[in-house]
């Protein structure tokens, strides 16, 4: 089973399960899962091979969604569900094959196609790092800009460092063997006819208007939104506008969520 955050308690409103992107971990959505937890119970997985969960020899999107299915269906009723970039594409495939288990979906930044960016300098410049040399976060930092010029990726990436056992807890082989598989979509059929809300950044090109047919064949009832002056990572960059879109979009006035 996924390791696990639990934020706030149960109410008349489903639980909210939170699913992040490649590198993250739940602790990355952790100021939008309290918020969110102010209204409803909320639930923030590491994926396999990232934070506390277990290690595996795969990393497909068959795989994400089936954890994420076996974590939905221990809560004994269907959540929404909210998942960023790879989180994103876990979900969607999950809300395809396990329709029974989602109740609303909303895909963060990314849509159901297979991309041609590939992240494994990432990996490259993570494995890089002399751990041996590392006593606080900042010198993995350090080291790190020889090979990533984002302060900000810098920063990211670091949060995923065990300092005290210098390690990383971040299956960093796994990942690259199947980086193929992670920037890929499955060959898959079928649709989602729950409401679905793909919510992006607008300075991101991670899902354009070209995209929208691949997008609609799949979840004919999608909505689009976009957080404006966020990029890929807009839970980072527009928190509070993140989340007054999903309260609205997963709350009482659910309907009213914007469409663009």
């Amino acid at each position: 089973m996924l390791n696990t955050l639990e934020y706030g308690t149960r109410t008349d409103l489903p639980d909210l399960l939170i699913v992040h992107g490649l590198y993250g971990s739940g602790r990355n959505w952790g100021a939008i899962a309290k918020r969110m937890a102010q209204t409803r119970r909320v639930l923030s997985v590491d994926q396999r091979n990232h934070g506390a969960s277990p290690w595996f020899e795969s990393h497909s999107y068959e795989n994400m969604a089936a954890d994420l299915a076996e974590v939905i269906a221990a809560q004994d009723a269907p959540m929404d569900v909210l998942g960023h970039s790879m989180g994103g594409k876990a979900t969607m495939l999950l809300a395809l094959t396990r329709p029974e288990l989602v109740n609303r979906l909303v895909v963060a930044d990314i849509a159901p196609i297979a991309y041609t960016h590939d992240q494994s300098q990432h990996i490259k410049a993570m494995k890089a790092v002399d751990l041996t040399k590392v006593e606080k976060r900042s010198d993995a930092m350090t080291q790190l800009e020889a090979t990533i010029d984002d302060p900000a990726l810098r920063s990211f990436f670091t949060q995923s460092l065990d300092i005290e056992n210098k390690r990383w807890m971040l299956n960093l082989d796994v990942l690259e063997h199947d980086m193929p598989k992670i920037i890929g979509w499955p060959n898959i059929t079928g649709t989602f006819s729950g409401p679905t809300l793909f919510l992006s950044g607008a300075n991101s090109d991670y899902v354009t208007s070209k995209h929208r047919p691949a997008i609609r064949e799949l979840f004919p009832n999608a909505r689009f939104a976009k957080i404006n002056g966020a990029g890929h990572w807009l839970h980072a960059d527009k928190p509070r506008e993140v989340i007054k879109t999903l309260q609205v979009w997963l709350g009482e006035n659910r309907d009213q969520a914007p469409d663009s």
